[in-house]
């Protein structure tokens, strides 16, 4: 993600030195061959003294990020969370000890700075579950509108996991004041962007699907669309799409219980003959089946004479 980082920042006109970068990792040769990656690379990095449990030893207690990129083990049970009863990063409340993935979303969060955003990979059941306290706080993070946006994600994109995964885009402020990457948005307070990309994708092998670059463009422009909507002086507007993108109203997610998959409020697509009356399509395709009908008996008539003839009775 860091090195991605540099590419997006090169990409876009800027450089590698405009940014700062800090990040944790328990596991000793992960964080090993993280810091090897970003040194080759040139890349400056504040990774900490040593590998060492983010919850329980957080090594940046005062960082407030303007962006954090995160993908989380999901529904990990064993993270220790019974002796984080009263951490001061539960503002939204208290993650269950079973799993830590509310947890690692108030954690993000306690560490965005004012306008800060973030962006974290999590298996789809976070989107939804009632379990052990984690439905109550979801609804204090919706009713505190940190939640931007939501993207459903399509089966078999990890090599390392089958579980359906999704993204959660958090923000501080959605307010459309310009913010670290000094763009104007559109106020969106009060608001949801919902993308189901479920469909996108193609499998490149039996059991790996990829995205193409157009299918991450699609995702990409229209979170911009929606995020800007022209006051960033674009041409460009958000549109639904059914079926794909919606923009929802906080008091719309609340009746639906604070559940936050897209495909709850994005529709179904359109199909191709909706503009025939359900009458007459109804009147059509019953037609239709009398017509085979009434092929099936003479084909079966058929088959009955030709089987006689060869002496077999039916």
């Amino acid at each position: 993600m860091f090195v991605q980082s540099e590419r997006f920042i090169e990409a876009h006109g800027g450089k590698a030195d405009d940014i700062s970068i800090y990040g944790q990792e328990a596991n000793p040769t992960t964080w090993r061959l993280v810091a090897m990656n970003l040194a080759i690379r040139g890349f400056a990095a504040d990774l900490g003294k040593e590998p060492t449990d983010t919850f329980h030893r957080d090594q940046h207690p005062d960082l407030r990020a303007d962006y954090v990129l995160a993908n989380p083990p999901f529904n990990i049970s064993d993270w220790g969370g019974e002796r984080l009863r009263e951490d001061r990063r539960w503002v939204y409340g208290t993650p269950p000890a079973g799993n830590a993935n509310y947890a690692w979303l108030q954690h993000i969060l306690h560490h965005l700075s004012p306008r800060g955003q973030a962006g974290v990979v999590l298996a789809n059941g976070s989107m939804s579950s009632n379990q052990n306290n984690e439905g109550v706080i979801r609804k204090a993070m919706v009713e505190a509108d940190v939640v931007d946006v939501m993207v459903a994600l399509p089966p078999q994109l990890f090599f390392n996991t089958q579980i359906p995964a999704c993204l959660w885009f958090l923000a501080r402020d959605k307010s459309g004041v310009a913010g670290p990457g000094g763009r104007r948005g559109r106020d969106r307070r009060g608001e949801v962007l919902f993308i189901d990309a479920r469909k996108l994708g193609r499998m490149a092998t039996r059991v790996t699907r990829v995205f193409d670059d157009d299918d991450v463009a699609r995702i990409a422009g229209t979170v911009h669309r929606w995020r800007a909507d022209g006051e960033d002086g674009s041409d460009e507007l958000f549109a639904e799409a059914p079926g794909f993108c919606r923009a929802v109203k906080l008091a719309e997610i609340a009746e639906h219980g604070h559940v936050l998959t897209p495909g709850r409020y994005v529709g179904s697509e359109a199909a191709e003959d909706d503009d025939e009356a359900f009458n007459e399509k109804m009147e059509r395709l019953t037609a239709q089946l009398a017509e085979q009908m009434v092929k099936g008996v003479e084909l079966d008539r058929l088959i009955r004479e030709k089987l006689g003839a060869l002496g077999y009775g039916v």
